[in-house]
């Protein structure tokens, strides 16, 4: 009897970790590199790759143009809402603007910036 009242408690505690650790990464969906495109600015097609990283539970990261990667742009917060993800970051000619994204799968997020389509795939 008593074997196997220990025998289920195991069982149950091993249930428990594996359901915890399932929750924990699929918070962390958005987490990762990802090389974004907006099509359609004044200036042309643009590309921004970024590294979106978990601190303290936020993410963070920059904004880098890899045609000019010394020309870096913090990301000023980030925000999640289910599979809505919106990346804030400060402009010098608009202020503050916002990449609002749809997760259409976990390698593919689409949106807008500003006006413009913009969409998002994981990097390698």
């Amino acid at each position: 009897m008593r074997t196997t009242s220990v025998l289920f408690l195991l069982l149950f505690l091993c249930t428990t970790f594996k359901s915890n650790a399932q929750t924990t990464s699929s918070t962390d969906v958005f987490a990762g590199k990802w090389e974004i495109s907006v099509t359609g600015t004044p200036n042309g097609d643009v590309t921004f790759l970024t590294e979106l990283v978990r601190k303290d539970g936020k993410l963070t990261g920059e904004l880098t143009n890899p045609a000019d990667p010394s020309n870096k742009r913090p990301i000023t917060k980030v925000v999640e809402a289910g599979d809505k993800l919106s990346i804030y970051f400060d402009s010098s000619q608009a202020g503050e603007l916002s990449i609002d994204l749809d997760k259409i799968d976990n390698d593919n997020l689409k949106g807008t910036l500003y006006n413009f389509p913009a969409t998002a795939k994981r990097g390698k």
